[in-house]
C-alpha cells in the first residue's frame, strides 16, 4: 500500500456554486442528485454529487434549477452549510457581474479577491445569540484556489482579470445610474448581487472560497450601453457558461494535489474567532453550528 502524503490532503472534495447561465458541470460522471439537510433551512436545491477525472465534485445551483430564487430570497446559509456537510473543502463560485471598467467588456472574466457588501435583507452569519464569533474577513478569498482558477482559465485560453473588487448589492433592480458612477467612483471593478453573504460564510464555514465573476453588461454606467436589458444578458451568458464549464472541467483535477492545511489559513478561520464563554453557550444554537463549527466547538 502507498502510504498518502501527509502533505496533500487526502479526499479533497470541490464545491462549486452555478449562478445565472451556470446549471451543470461538462464531464461529470456517476452523478446523483441528492436532499442534504441543514439546520439552517432549506438550500436552493438538491446537490448533485459526481466525479471528475477521478476528484469529487459537488454542485448546488445557487437559484435552483430553473431559476426560480431571486438573490435576496438565496438561503445562503443552508446552502453553505449543506455542501460543509457535504464534504466539501474547497468552493468555486461562478456568478454572472455587470462592469465597471471600460477593459472588462461582456464576456471577461474576473478572479475577484474583495468584495464591498450592500446587502441588507440577508442572514450573514452562523453565529449570533448564545454564540458569538468574529472571523476576518481582510483576505475574503483563497488566494491558493485564485492561483489554480487563474492557470486552468490560461490553460484554456480563456480570457481573465486576476484580482477585482466585485461590489454585491442586494436587487433585484440592477443599479440607477447614480449608484453606478458611486460605486466606479469608490474603485469597485465588477457588481453582482449574489457572493455576499456567501464568502462570509464560507469563511465561517472553514471552506477555502473563490469566486468567478463573468462580466455580462456595463452595468447602466457607459454612455453606450446605459439601459441593461436582461436579453442582452442572456446572450452573453450563454457563452459565459460554456467557458465556465471548460475552466471548472480544468482546474478540478489540479486540485489533487491540494495541501493539506491551507496555507492561506482559511481551514483555520475559526481558531481565534469564538468570543462566547464557553458556560455562556446557547446549546441550541452549538447542535446547530455540528458541521460548519464543530472542529472547535467539539459538535
Amino acid at each position: 500500500m502507498v502510504n498518502q502524503d501527509p502533505h496533500i490532503h487526502a479526499a479533497p472534495v470541490v464545491g462549486v456554486l452555478g449562478g445565472s447561465g451556470v446549471y451543470d458541470i461538462d464531464g461529470l460522471t456517476n452523478t446523483r442528485w441528492e436532499r442534504v439537510g441543514s439546520s439552517f433551512g432549506e438550500p436552493s436545491d438538491d446537490l448533485l454529487f459526481g466525479e471528475l477525472d477521478g476528484m469529487t465534485v459537488v454542485f448546488l445551483p445557487r437559484h435552483g434549477r430553473g431559476h426560480k430564487l431571486s438573490p435576496s430570497a438565496v438561503n445562503y446559509r443552508a446552502n453553505i452549510d449543506a455542501l460543509k456537510r457535504a464534504g466539501v473543502t474547497d468552493i468555486i463560485s461562478v456568478s454572472a457581474v455587470g462592469s465597471f471598467r471600460e477593459e472588462l467588456a461582456p464576456g471577461a472574466f474576473v478572479i475577484v479577491d474583495q468584495f464591498i457588501d450592500r446587502t441588507f435583507a440577508r442572514e450573514k452569519s452562523f453565529f449570533g445569540e448564545g454564540m458569538v464569533a468574529h472571523v476576518s474577513m481582510a483576505h475574503p478569498v483563497c488566494g491558493r484556489l485564485g492561483d489554480l482558477l487563474e492557470e486552468s482559465a490560461r490553460e484554456r485560453g480563456i480570457a481573465c482579470v486576476r484580482g477585482g473588487t466585485y461590489l454585491c448589492m442586494e436587487g433585484p433592480q440592477f443599479s440607477t445610474l447614480a449608484e453606478s458612477e458611486l460605486y466606479r467612483s469608490w474603485g469597485c471593478d465588477v457588481i453582482g448581487m449574489t457572493n455576499m453573504p456567501e464568502a462570509k460564510l464560507a469563511r465561517e464555514a472553514e471552506i477555502c472560497y473563490a469566486t468567478v465573476a463573468m462580466v455580462t453588461d456595463y452595468d447602466c454606467w457607459h454612455p453606450e450601453h446605459d439601459n441593461v436589458e436582461v436579453a442582452d444578458i442572456l446572450k452573453v451568458l450563454t457563452l459565459n457558461a460554456g467557458h465556465a464549464r471548460a475552466l471548472i472541467k480544468a482546474a478540478v483535477p489540479r486540485l489533487r494535489g491540494r495541501v493539506a492545511v491551507c496555507p492561506k489559513g482559511c481551514d483555520r478561520a475559526l481558531d481565534s474567532a469564538l468570543i462566547t464563554a464557553p458556560d455562556a453557550r446557547d446549546p441550541a444554537l452549538l447542535a446547530r453550528l455540528d458541521a460548519v463549527a464543530g472542529r472547535v466547538i467539539g459538535g
